[in-house]
C-alpha cells in the first residue's frame, strides 16, 4: 500500500528508493565539480534541467491531447502522464541554480559583452536578467497550473463521473495546448536558443515541443511496459492499447526528423552568415560523429523498426525501442545545446554533463513515484475503459 492508501506496484516503491539514492549522488557529484569549475556546472545543470523539464512539459502535452482527442491508450497512461506532470513544482525548485547563475552561462547576461555588441544592444530590452527571471517564473507558473487544475479535475472525475467535469477537461485542454505551445517557443528561446545570441530559428520551438512529447511518450510506454504484470494494470495493457502507443511514438519519431530535417534544409539554402556558423560547428569534428549517432538511432533504425505492426503490439520489444529513444532524447538534447554551453572545437563531454541528468532525473524519478502514489492508478468512471475490458482478451501484449 501506498503512502495515499492507493495500492501500487511492489516496484514502485524500489524504483522510488533507488532513483532517490542515484539522485543524491548525482547531485552530490555535481555539487563537487562545482567546487572546482562553477562555471561549466551551471552549464551542466542546465542542460541537465532542460531535458527533465522538457519530460514533464510533454507528460502535459500528451495529457491534454487525450482529453481533446479521446482513446483508451491515454486513459490507461493517465495517472502516468499526470504524476509526470505534476512534478513542475520541483522542476521550478531546480531552476535556482541557472537563475543565480545566469550570468555565468548567458553571454548576454553579462554587461560588458551586451555593451561591446551592437547586434546584442538592440535585443537587450527582451535580452535582460530581470525579465528572464520574470519570464521563467511565469512558465513555471503556467505550467503548474495547468498540472494542477487537470489533475484536480480528474480526481473529481473519478468521484462524480460528471459528464461535466468531462466536459470542462475537454474545455480546458484546447486553450491549454496553445498556451502550452507559446510557453515552450519562448522558453526554448530564453534558455536554449539564447545560448548563442546571435542565431536564431523560427522552427526551434516546434524542434522542443516535439522532443519533448517524444521523451514523454517513450518514457510512458518503459514504466507501462514494467508495469503490465502487475494490478491493476494486468487487464489492461492489451496489444490494442500497446499498437495504439507504438503508433503514436511512431508518428513523434516521423514528426522530430521532418521538423529537424527542415530547419537544416531552410538554413542551408538561405546559406546566410548568422545562421550557417550553427549547423556548422554540430557537423565538424566529435559532434559530426555524435549527430550520425542521432540520425542512424533516433531515426533511422527506429523509423524501420516501427514500420512492423507486430512490433508495435509487442510490448517488450516496443519497450526496448523506447528506452533506446528516451536514452536518444538526451543525446538529441545535448547536440543541440552543448556546443554553445561548452565553447571549443570538437566534442566536449565533461563528468558533470552526466552526473547532471543523473542527479536531476534522480530528483524527478522520486517525485513521480511520489506522486504516483497519491491516485488509483486506473482512471474510475471511464465508460471507454469499461466497454474495452468487457471486450475479449485477444492474448497478453
Amino acid at each position: 500500500m501506498s503512502d495515499g492508501s492507493f495500492p501500487v506496484p511492489a516496484r514502485v516503491d524500489r524504483w522510488q528508493r533507488s532513483a532517490l539514492v542515484a539522485g543524491a549522488a548525482g547531485v552530490l557529484l555535481s555539487l563537487l565539480g562545482a567546487v572546482f569549475d562553477l562555471g561549466h556546472f551551471l552549464r551542466s545543470w542546465l542542460f541537465a534541467h532542460l531535458f527533465w523539464t522538457g519530460v514533464s512539459i510533454g507528460c502535459l502535452s500528451l495529457l491534454m491531447i487525450n482529453h481533446l482527442t479521446g482513446g483508451v491508450w491515454g486513459i490507461v497512461i493517465r495517472r502516468l502522464l499526470e504524476a509526470g506532470a505534476r512534478t513542475m513544482p520541483v522542476l521550478a525548485l531546480l531552476f535556482l541554480p541557472v537563475a543565480i547563475g545566469v550570468t555565468r552561462i548567458y553571454p548576454w547576461a553579462q554587461p560588458g559583452v551586451m555593451a561591446a555588441d551592437p547586434v546584442l544592444r538592440m535585443k537587450e530590452p527582451y535580452l535582460n536578467v530581470p525579465f528572464f527571471l520574470v519570464r521563467a517564473v511565469f512558465f513555471f507558473g503556467v505550467w503548474s497550473l495547468l498540472a494542477h487544475l487537470l489533475s484536480r479535475w480528474s480526481a473529481e472525475l473519478d468521484r462524480t463521473g460528471s459528464l461535466r467535469v468531462a466536459r470542462r477537461l475537454r474545455g480546458a485542454s484546447g486553450p491549454g495546448l496553445m498556451l502550452l505551445g507559446l510557453t515552450i517557443t519562448f522558453s526554448a528561446v530564453d534558455w536554449a536558443m539564447s545560448l548563442d545570441p546571435h542565431w536564431y530559428s523560427t522552427i526551434y520551438g516546434i524542434i522542443f515541443m516535439v522532443g519533448q512529447a517524444l521523451s514523454a511518450m517513450a518514457l510512458v510506454i518503459v514504466l507501462l511496459v514494467g508495469f503490465r504484470d502487475e494490478s491493476p494494470f494486468t487487464p489492461v495493457v492489451r496489444p490494442p492499447v500497446v499498437h495504439d502507443l507504438g503508433k503514436l511514438l511512431f508518428a513523434f519519431v516521423m514528426l522530430w526528423a521532418y521538423v529537424n530535417l527542415s530547419q537544416f534544409l531552410i538554413i542551408w539554402a538561405g546559406n546566410l552568415p548568422e545562421e550557417i556558423p550553427w549547423y556548422i560547428r554540430r557537423l565538424h569534428g566529435g559532434w559530426r560523429w555524435l549527430a550520425f549517432v542521432i540520425l542512424i538511432f533516433h531515426f533511422v533504425l527506429p523509423f524501420l523498426l516501427l514500420l512492423s505492426r507486430d512490433l508495435k503490439r509487442n510490448a517488450p520489444t516496443l519497450a526496448r525501442v523506447a528506452g533506446v529513444l528516451f536514452v536518444l532524447r538526451l543525446v538529441d538534447l545535448y547536440w543541440l545545446v552543448a556546443p554553445d554551453l561548452h565553447k571549443g572545437g570538437g566534442l566536449a563531454l565533461s563528468w558533470m554533463d552526466v552526473t547532471a541528468p543523473v542527479g536531476v532525473g534522480g530528483i524527478w524519478l522520486y517525485w513521480f513515484a511520489r506522486e504516483l502514489k497519491v491516485r488509483p492508478l486506473l482512471p474510475q468512471h471511464e465508460p471507454d475503459l469499461e466497454e474495452f475490458l468487457a471486450q475479449p482478451v485477444e492474448g497478453h501484449a
